[in-house]
């Protein structure tokens, strides 16, 4: 029997390190791009819906799905601080007769997968012009709603808004066995098709900051007000039960600044979008990055010269787990052929260092419909 426990012990490293790699997908809400496929469908249709995305899921070979829970201020879940998303029955605020989140992670379990719940933080409405909720974000706090271009934003330099999403993060840990809390890449307005920035109208809150002795320049600020938000939402989900993951998924390129000199940057998160995941990472408050590296190898934005940069000791000395997400949608949006995306799970796994790796990939139709034969590139990981 001793003779065996040296085996049993690299067995069970193995089988440690397998588990190890967060290997997911996205399930996107928003729009119904992926849950459910449109508004107002029957319970027992969207179920079915529920339980095919999970069986894809699990015949590619992944552990994990990213659900989305909170597309816009609202909730796929029973919950007591926000409305029932419009994307399931139509009308925001209607109960749609059954709970999705606790029905995807029932399914889940039964097929060995985790769920990861997924929250937009600042979006408050991706249309304006839809009827909202009386219960709604931008009801409650509407002197910290703006309207920016056609969608609602709430104000990330409020701390009642920060405070409001905390809140919700913890009913999420607390009510649900979730596998953790992933954030999206949306903290303040990405900048037009043009290439400007649009006009955010937070001066009132950023004057309050000022009057209260505050010293940094607005840029600056808007950067603290996200890593506080980062910071106590770790807090949160840290503090609930061990074992749960904290993540978020930024745009891939950090800034001009710190690109390496072959890359092409267009927006520069930095300076335009006010969020830097450096921090985050030195400081420990996230247990994963997925940078969202959605560009060819070889391009001008060269997927495997950016997941090198985000995995580098400099960048990232305490050796935060970077799962790069990977675009499958571009094998229709952009005619990828299979064999890129076959590339970019190689490239995955042979860049170091790797203490933990594994993918993201956005999102899970195209993996649902097999398109060009993707499922198998995906299952050989």
């Amino acid at each position: 029997m001793n003779r065996l426990l040296p085996i049993l012990a690299a067995l069970f490293s193995l089988a440690t390190q397998a588990r190890a790699d967060l290997q997911g997908a996205w399930i996107a809400s928003v729009h119904n791009i992926n849950f459910p496929s449109k508004q107002g469908l029957p319970v027992e249709v969207q179920k079915q819906q529920a339980t095919r995305l999970l069986d894809t899921a699990k015949s590619a070979g992944l552990n994990a799905v990213m659900l989305q829970v909170r597309p816009e201020g609202d909730a796929l879940y029973a919950s007591s601080l926000e409305p029932w998303s419009r994307y399931i029955t139509g009308t925001q605020g209607a109960n749609p007769g059954y709970d999705p989140l606790a029905y995807f992670i029932a399914q889940a379990k039964a097929r060995g997968l985790e769920v990861h719940a997924w929250i937009n933080p600042y979006r408050a409405g991706a249309n304006s012009s839809h009827p909202r909720s009386s219960k709604h974000i931008s009801r409650l706090y509407p002197k910290y709603c703006y309207k920016v271009g056609t969608t609602l934003w709430m104000d990330p330099g409020s701390p009642e808004i920060r405070r409001h999403i905390n809140s919700v993060v913890r009913e999420l840990v607390e009510r649900y066995d979730i596998a953790g809390v992933h954030l999206d890449d949306y903290f303040y307005p990405y900048p037009t098709a043009k290439g400007r920035l649009p006009h955010f109208p937070d001066d009132k809150t950023y004057a309050t900051y000022r009057s209260s002795g505050g010293k940094l320049s607005k840029a600056d600020w808007r950067r603290q007000n996200v890593h506080f938000l980062i910071r106590d939402l770790s807090q949160t989900v840290h503090s609930a039960r061990s074992g749960l993951l904290f993540g978020v998924s930024p745009f891939g390129i950090h800034s001009k600044d710190t690109a390496p000199s072959n890359i092409k940057v267009g927006v520069d998160q930095y300076h335009e979008l006010f969020s830097d995941p450096l921090v985050w990472m030195h400081q420990g408050w996230i247990d994963y990055l997925s940078p969202q590296l959605y560009w060819k190898n070889g391009g001008p934005q060269c997927f495997s010269t950016l997941l090198s940069w985000w995995r580098h000791p400099k960048v990232n000395p305490r050796g935060v787990a970077i799962v790069p997400g990977i675009a499958v949608d571009r094998l229709e949006s952009q005619g990828w052929p299979s064999s890129e995306i076959d590339r970019q799970l190689s490239l995955e796994k042979s860049i170091s260092p790797r203490p933990r790796g594994g993918f993201l990939l956005w999102n899970i139709g195209p993996v649902s419909k097999n398109t060009k034969g993707v499922m198998a590139a995906i299952r050989a990981r």
